[in-house]
């Protein structure tokens, strides 16, 4: 624990991600649902289906938070170890993120 991709943890933690501009993202009752956009297509293979802690993290990837803020909601609003918590979110960013869904904002 604490190092992702070779980084520094407090490196990781304090990175803004934004989501993509080619997504369409729903609420369908308890679900999340990201579907990427290409042209002017869904790509209909490529269909992201969140859990609700994922949709939690979802929203607050909004180019401004830094994930450890991120990380700090999930452990106020949900019953789960810290260690824990940071393994899914290292998870997380990096599925989404090579799934090309968010990128890092950089300034």
């Amino acid at each position: 624990m604490g190092r992702e991709g070779g980084k520094d943890s407090d490196n990781f933690w304090s990175k803004v991600y934004i989501k993509s501009d080619n997504i369409v993202c729903r609420k369908i009752m308890d679900e999340t649902i990201v579907v990427p956009i290409r042209g002017n297509l869904a790509d209909m293979q490529r269909i992201y289906t969140l859990n609700p802690i994922g949709a939690f993290i979802w929203d607050r990837l909004d180019g401004v938070n830094e994930l450890g803020e991120a990380r700090n909601d999930v452990l106020a609003h949900f019953a789960a170890d810290r260690e824990e918590v940071e393994a899914d979110i290292v998870t997380f960013i990096t599925q989404v993120r090579e799934a090309g869904l968010i990128k890092e904002k950089t300034e």
